[in-house]
């Protein structure tokens, strides 16, 4: 059996797939990191909701977060020579028509609201804000001219839009009262 621990990064170091090896500190292990985080978070979601449609359209989240992490852990010289799974169109239509079916049995919001009300809906929203800090994170590395694939940043755009409506439609499935923001003037 394999050990789980290999020593090689023990100098702050790691091999991107392909064997570049970067500094950890790299935008790169940063972003993927974060997206693993994310992955960690939307499973915490889905342990905190009942509904059996939107915990399997979570799992396929899951799996394409583990498509989006490896395409940006690789090295994008040396990608074309892997075989790493692609996201498609479909992925983020797949989310959109997700948004649409809850969305249509939710309420207009007509203000913002507070992320809480019961668990389900406050861990989404902690998945919503590490999902657009991953965002962030591909479009610094887009400033820093580092190559990542455009709908690696539309599926996180898309996705965050979707856990935002996952908290809401958690809630209205627990009947947990959204609080609505209102600011002191």
């Amino acid at each position: 059996m394999a050990k789980i621990y290999t020593k090689t990064g023990d100098k702050g170091t790691t091999s991107l797939i392909g064997g570049t090896k970067v500094t950890k500190s790299h935008i790169r292990i940063e972003t993927y990191g974060t997206v693993d985080e994310l992955n960690s978070w939307v499973g915490v979601v889905s342990d905190h909701l009942t509904d059996s449609a939107t915990k399997q359209t979570l799992k396929e989240v899951q799996d394409r977060l583990f498509t989006v992490g490896s395409s940006l852990a690789c090295d994008p010289d040396k990608e074309p020579k892997l075989k790493i799974p692609d996201l498609h169109e479909s992925d983020v239509e797949f989310l959109e028509k997700e948004i649409d079916r809850m969305n249509e049995i939710l309420e207009p919001m007509r203000s913002f609201i507070l992320p809480g009300g019961a668990p389900a809906v406050s861990f989404a929203h902690v998945a919503r804000c590490v999902c657009r800090r991953a965002e962030r994170l591909c479009v610094a590395m887009q400033q820093e001219e580092l190559e990542i694939e455009a709908l690696v940043l539309k599926y996180l755009n898309r996705l965050s839009d979707y856990l935002f409506v996952v908290a809401r439609y958690a809630g209205h499935l627990l009947k947990a009262e959204e609080v609505k923001w209102k600011p002191r003037v």
